[in-house]
């Protein structure tokens, strides 16, 4: 059922006697203090994850990213330590370790210390007209990553105990409105083919009885980045409408439930292979631009015609803006995971009024 937003805790509580590590709420809570509500932070208190005296040390790649940003601060607030994999150690605060993916370079240490691989680094899909070099740095800045990382992961002599290697639910290509879950059968577009090449890498990792989880990210909101913040001008200048038809399906997610989905893969031994980082709600581009016009208190009349988009953006209009994807979180609803924001609107209004 899609029908109101569930304001409950997204990880499932410890069994009882288990302790909470005040200490990592504490220092949560005052990292998010200027910027959250009195009764926000009663919440975010509350979702953190319960868990023993047992830490992990993730090594993470993609941790300046919108999604790596975020998942950074939750593993290192519940007391867990992070070690960022960049091209740039030296801009990164804290822990990190230089490396080139395309260069074939990690640091033969880099898996000394690891419980978890978090491998959520990637060329940023969307940049105007995709050119053939575009196109190349989307795929190879994924595939090439993987891989590197699966081989050092495969050939250390202290293995993690799991790999969280991030794909995308451009994974199922165009569906219409057929609704799909993990079990669904990939696409045959540009993006799709990415995407099967991306998951591909992580098998070897799999081969060697590691526990692989791909989360299949969705339309991530957040009005610091990603698409809600690409959405917002338009639509505060009233001049937002639907994309096309509208009829396409838009899966999208809190940044708050990406975070808490990426959590429950890395803490439930029983996730392993695909899983879909959606709200169970999904819903069509006509239906998203309603809610984000009212939730902005914006009229949203200036459809925006497919041949314009073509014209516009070429390739891109296809696979990102006229593309329908019904995707469903079933392995995440499967194994427990409490969403915080099930139904669009909801979502939104909390975004933009806090």
């Amino acid at each position: 059922m899609c029908e109101g937003s569930v304001a409950s805790p997204p990880f499932r509580a410890s069994p009882p006697g288990l302790t909470v590590h005040r200490r990592g709420i504490r220092r949560y809570l005052r990292s998010r203090r200027s910027k959250t509500r009195p009764n926000r932070r009663h919440h975010l208190a509350r979702s953190l994850h319960w868990r023993t005296e047992v830490y992990m040390h993730v090594l993470m790649s993609g941790a300046t990213g919108l999604i790596g940003r975020s998942l950074r601060s939750a593993l290192e607030a519940r007391g867990d330590t992070v070690t960022v994999l960049s091209r740039r150690p030296e801009a990164i605060e804290g822990s990190a370790l230089g490396w080139d993916p395309y260069a074939g370079k990690l640091p033969g240490s880099a898996m000394e210390k690891a419980d978890a691989v978090v491998h959520l680094a990637g060329e940023p899909i969307v940049s105007g007209r995709w050119t053939a070099e575009h196109k190349r740095r989307v795929r190879d800045s994924r595939v090439l990553s993987t891989q590197l990382l699966a081989e050092a992961v495969v050939s250390a002599k202290k293995k993690p105990a799991v790999f969280v290697s991030a794909s995308a639910i451009g994974f199922y290509g165009d569906r219409g409105s057929l609704a799909v879950d993990e079990n669904a059968e990939p696409g045959k577009n540009f993006l799709a083919k990415v995407c099967i090449a991306w998951e591909a890498e992580s098998e070897r990792v799999r081969q060697a009885n590691i526990r692989v989880v791909n989360p299949r990210i969705g339309i991530v909101l957040s009005k610091h980045g990603g698409a809600l913040a690409k959405m917002m001008t338009p639509f505060r200048l009233g001049i937002g409408g639907p994309l096309g038809s509208g009829n396409q399906y838009m899966s999208w997610i809190g940044l708050e439930d990406t975070v808490g989905l990426l959590l429950h893969a890395l803490d439930t031994p029983t996730i392993d292979g695909p899983m879909n980082v959606v709200a169970p709600c999904p819903v069509t581009n006509v239906a998203f631009t309603s809610a984000l016009g009212q939730a902005l208190k914006r009229p949203t009349f200036m459809a925006v015609p497919r041949f314009a988009l073509r014209a516009a953006m070429g390739e891109m209009a296809d696979e990102l803006l006229l593309t329908s994807i019904h995707v469903l979180p079933k392995v995440a609803e499967d194994t427990g995971y409490t969403f915080r924001h099930r139904e669009l609107g909801v979502c939104l209004e909390e975004l933009l009024t806090k």
